[in-house]
């Protein structure tokens, strides 16, 4: 029986994590679950599965849910804030951590999981994309085990498992290519948030989903293979694949080209890495090749998808230059969200944060959320500086 902490059981990772969960509880058992705000899903989530801890970011949400819980489920422990997150993450008696929180928030728990030698199922993509070198030699120092879970990192991860990396030439990440792929480029400064999270093929978080449409979460990705797999970032290509059934190929030195497939369902690598080396039932339909009767590919155009190459300039750029991109990204984000910024203006922002804010070396935390902080702050400037 393993024992897991979910962080950021509320969004679509973790909800689809409690679904693989529940169907193999002789397998595994939840042991800390948490949440940033959304009380009434969390509450709902701790009474089925009964975790011993259960903690939200806000205090004031933990303190309400702890009233109600009292009621409905009173062994559970509720804590708060950074600290709670902290500790469910580095319980001793937790073996894997699934590390779903949504941005730079979730970069301090997942580090603190791999610093204590957990199984790391790594969702926030963020963490690598700020942090680098310094979380892959925490994994490695404490002989944590670093799964990926995002579906195209995880698919590179099934394709090379047994496989020295020196031999491949290349990693194609594909790309559904988001709401807006055939969008006329006119048309886009109008497209509102609701457009945007409307995803053709994945059920996301707002978020992500955003990032999906502006190709940035495409950019986190590249930056997240080169580490995950010691891999130089200009030998990943990006691939648009509009139906999302190959979700990563890996080509290698003698021409061989490793893909997996699959339907568009993300317990399909929640459950490969819970079960990892083994496999386990999802649930999940099964790829009906007959149905898709045929695939399609084409290039990711540079002028459609500018956050694509503000990324890969980042990572040419070295230091903290993805900690400011990531920071000016999340912040620009949010504003169209809030519908503050209009969808054209979240490359423009990122660009001109990325331009006054110097990079530096990103060897020790501290610097690192410095420098998260100041182009958060920078961002914002720019945006108050905007008129809609």
């Amino acid at each position: 029986m393993k024992e897991i902490t979910i962080l950021g059981s509320t969004g679509s990772i973790g909800v689809n994590t409690l679904d693989v969960v529940s169907r193999h509880r002789d397998k595994f058992n939840v042991k800390a679950l948490t949440a940033n705000t959304n009380l009434d899903v969390f509450l709902d989530q701790c009474v089925q599965h009964k975790p011993e801890y259960a903690v939200m970011a806000d205090e004031e949400c933990a303190s309400k849910l702890e009233e109600k819980l009292k009621k409905e489920a009173p062994d559970v422990s509720v804590l708060a804030g950074a600290e709670g997150l902290l500790q469910v993450a580095e319980l001793e008696t937790v073996d894997y951590v699934m590390a779903a929180i949504v941005g730079a928030a979730g970069l301090l728990p997942t580090l603190g999981a791999a610093k204590a030698g957990k199984r790391v199922l790594l969702a926030n993509k963020e963490a690598l994309v700020m942090s680098g070198k310094l979380f892959m030699d925490t994994v490695l120092q404490n002989n944590a085990e670093l799964i990926p879970i995002d579906s195209e990192h995880n698919a590179i991860f099934q394709c090379i498992s047994a496989t020295n990396t020196s031999s491949i030439s290349n990693i194609m990440l594909t790309a559904s290519g988001g709401p807006f792929l055939d969008t006329p480029m006119n048309e886009l400064s109008s497209k509102t948030p609701e457009q945007a999270c409307k995803h053709p093929k994945w059920d996301m978080g707002r978020k992500i989903s955003v990032d999906s449409a502006t190709m940035m979460n495409k950019g986190l990705e590249v930056i997240e293979a080169s580490w995950l797999f010691n891999i130089k970032s200009e030998t990943i290509k990006v691939v648009i694949h509009p139906q999302s059934i190959i979700h990563s190929l890996v080509e290698y030195k003698d021409g061989s080209v490793l893909a997996q497939l699959g339907n568009p369902d993300m317990r399909i690598p929640i459950a490969y890495g819970l079960a990892w080396p083994e496999r386990i039932e999802t649930c999940a339909q099964r790829l009906d090749l007959f149905d898709i009767a045929h695939l399609d590919f084409k290039e990711a155009e540079a002028d459609r998808f500018p956050c694509l190459q503000l990324a890969r300039e980042a990572i040419k750029q070295g230091g903290t230059s993805c900690v400011i991109l990531n920071a000016a990204n999340e912040v620009a984000v949010n504003e169209f969200l809030n519908k503050r910024i209009k969808f054209t203006d979240i490359p423009t922002i990122i660009e001109s944060v990325m331009s006054d804010i110097t990079q530096n070396t990103a060897n020790t935390l501290e610097v690192i959320l410095r420098d998260d902080g100041l182009a958060r702050n920078r961002a914002l400037e720019i945006i108050g500086n905007m008129t809609l």
